[in-house]
């Protein structure tokens, strides 16, 4: 039987994980082009908002990471451990696992690189020119929604995968019926 106090607390990891994302996603970095004067000449750079963006996205990707980490050692990472029963919910666990890291793999990239983009701030500036106003580096809108959207789907996949293990590894019977048996066995002959 799967274990509900661990399908709870992945719920609850992965919830916060989202909600991080969402944040982030809302909270991302944008800049914009300031003048300034220094002497008799012009300059433009580039003005940053807050960087508290970088702080969900980084959260977000710990939280997940834990998530991931928690099921891969309940489940010793699908290949160590009890052996399963063979069957349909083996063939759905195999399925699920790789589709969940995939997933997971994406998450943590797209968490990844939103947090780096928005972390990095152009810090030059250029001699007033408006046809070549300064380059603002800023996150792509929706880094941190896809990172979100797939914190979702790798939590759906995770509990299905964990449940399907969990009842393969359950329904395990041992080739030939077990100890018991096979000592009954050895003493009539």
């Amino acid at each position: 039987m799967a274990s509900k106090l661990l399908l709870i607390t992945v719920f609850i990891l992965d919830l916060i994980a989202f909600v991080l994302a969402i944040a982030a996603e809302q909270r991302r970095n944008i800049a914009k082009i300031v003048q300034r004067e220094d002497g008799n000449a012009y300059y433009n750079y580039c003005l940053y908002e807050s960087d508290i963006a970088t702080s969900y996205g980084v959260g977000a990707l710990l939280f997940l990471m834990a998530t991931q980490i928690l099921l891969m050692v309940a489940t010793r990472c699908f290949c160590c451990g009890k052996p399963l029963s063979p069957g349909g919910s083996r063939a759905c666990a195999v399925f699920l696992f790789i589709i969940c890291w995939v997933f997971f793999l994406i998450a943590e990239a797209c968490l990844l690189a939103g947090s780096v983009k928005n972390a990095f701030h152009t810090k030059y500036g250029t001699i007033y020119d408006i046809h070549n106003p300064p380059s603002c580096e800023m996150v792509r809108k929706g880094t941190f929604a896809a990172g979100a959207a797939f914190i979702f789907f790798t939590s759906i996949v995770s509990q299905f995968y964990y449940i399907n293990y969990a009842s393969a590894r359950d329904n395990f019977q041992p080739l030939g019926g077990g100890a018991a048996e096979a000592g009954a066995r050895s003493e009539s002959y």
